[in-house]
């Protein structure tokens, strides 16, 4: 077994330290480049023209977060949504509100949620008959939603996605115009942040 792990073990190939001189080389003899937030856009609205790609198509971004901790040995992988400064994109996400107060209920509807109602729609969640972006709820029906948890799982409203609380037109505006990320693989964001 040690021969065969020998043979099996590649030469790793160190890049050089210089750049290039010519447009066509060897991509793993150099390091890779890097460029400037404001350089590689601008480069992107060059690449565009060069290939007659649609101006309005979206721009993209790959985080990767520094998951370590201290003590423990990495963060958990996590999903927020954020209020981008300048929204790009016309659609909006489709929220459900749970409450039975018809006040709140009105709020909501005024607000532009696409559901609203109590614990008469558990029943057409749980069956599929109602499909919605984000669920967020008032306090007071909390209890009477537990047979969705399993359903929901992430989506289940809660105050540390800041899906629940007694402000209602804020959470939908979080919601139906917010950006959601994912943290995949551990520690990448991979979303969508602008149009070219």
């Amino acid at each position: 077994k040690q021969e065969e792990t020998k043979k099996k073990q590649v030469t790793r190939r160190w890049p050089l330290m210089s750049k290039p001189v010519d447009d066509v080389y060897l991509t793993w003899y150099y390091e890779r480049p890097s460029y400037d937030v404001e350089e590689a856009v601008g480069m992107l609205k060059k690449f565009q023209e060069l290939d007659f790609t649609h101006p309005k198509q979206y721009v993209y971004i790959n985080v990767f977060l520094d998951m370590a901790l201290q003590k423990k040995k990495k963060v958990d992988p996590f999903a927020s949504t954020v209020l981008l400064p300048y929204r790009f994109t016309d659609e909006m996400n489709k929220v459900l509100v749970f409450t039975e107060n018809e006040q709140e209920a009105e709020i909501a509807r005024e607000n532009g949620a696409a559901v609203v109602g109590g614990v008469e729609l558990i029943k057409w969640i749980l069956e599929d008959e109602i499909q919605v972006d984000f669920y967020v709820a008032v306090p007071a029906i909390m209890p009477k939603l537990i047979p969705l948890r399993n359903k929901l799982r992430r989506k289940y409203p809660s105050t540390k996605r800041n899906s629940m609380g007694h402000d209602i037109p804020k959470m939908l505006q979080l919601f139906r115009e917010g950006l959601e990320y994912t943290v995949e693989d551990e520690r990448v964001i991979k979303t969508r942040i602008a149009r070219v």
